[in-house]
């Protein structure tokens, strides 16, 4: 429709019911977000206004339930200050480093996502080194970690070197970093010369899990790499 700022847009959605539903407030409310969903999806860049109306001609009268969908919460009070007002921001881009060490089980994660677009990750080494070998994080954390950073950053030319240094200063997860190593190397015959000898070798590492040859291997990879 065409008003006094421009073109705007105005939907009306109707639900017809003869039986009061203690939860119509909610359904007029999914009904009106699927048109706003709606409305974005056709090309728009701005929400419109979606009007809920219920026609209701049921025996019981008036009808009984509120049509206001914050009501249906068991604290409405608080449902209203959640919903009514801007919603939880955590923006990690603008926590300071030193805060996000504090943060226990979450630090390994948070501080990496933040610092993930930088071209070299070697400015994190110190601090990372000093959240592992507090032993906070799981196993599964670190498996999330170290994947991670093999999809985010496994292509640049200095992630084996950063995984290299962050193994020599928390010794205890340097077979945690070998196994990145692994998935990045292993079956690229053709990676400077090293290929079949860098794969022959893990392969009998994870047969026999000799921490030796997993060395080994590490050493070729770097000398590969370096050459």
């Amino acid at each position: 429709m065409k008003t006094s700022e421009g073109h705007g847009y105005i939907y009306v959605v109707i639900e017809h019911q003869s039986r009061p539903d203690v939860h119509m407030a909610f359904r007029l409310m999914r009904y009106a977000i699927a048109a706003m969903q709606s409305h974005l999806d056709a090309g728009h860049n701005t929400l419109p206004l979606v009007v809920p109306m219920l026609f209701y001609h049921g025996i019981d009268t008036p009808y009984p339930f509120s049509l206001c969908w914050l009501d249906e919460f068991d604290n409405p009070t608080l449902a209203r200050q959640l919903y009514l007002s801007a919603f939880p921001l955590v923006d990690i881009t603008v926590v300071p480093d030193e805060e996000i060490m504090q943060h226990r089980r979450i630090a390994l994660l948070e501080l990496i996502q933040k610092h993930i677009r930088q071209r070299d990750l070697m400015g994190l080494v110190d601090k990372l080194a000093a959240l592992l070998v507090t032993g906070s994080a799981n196993d599964s954390q670190l498996k999330a970690l170290f994947n991670y950073l093999l999809i985010q950053h496994g292509h640049k030319p200095r992630f084996g070197r950063f995984m290299r240094k962050l193994a020599q200063r928390v010794p205890e997860h340097k077979e945690s970093t070998m196994n990145i190593v692994e998935k990045k190397y292993v079956g690229q015959d053709s990676e400077r010369g090293c290929g079949k000898a860098c794969k022959k070798a893990w392969l009998k590492a994870a047969a026999r899990k000799r921490y030796a040859l997993l060395t080994q291997c590490w050493t070729m990879v770097s000398h590969g790499r370096s050459s």
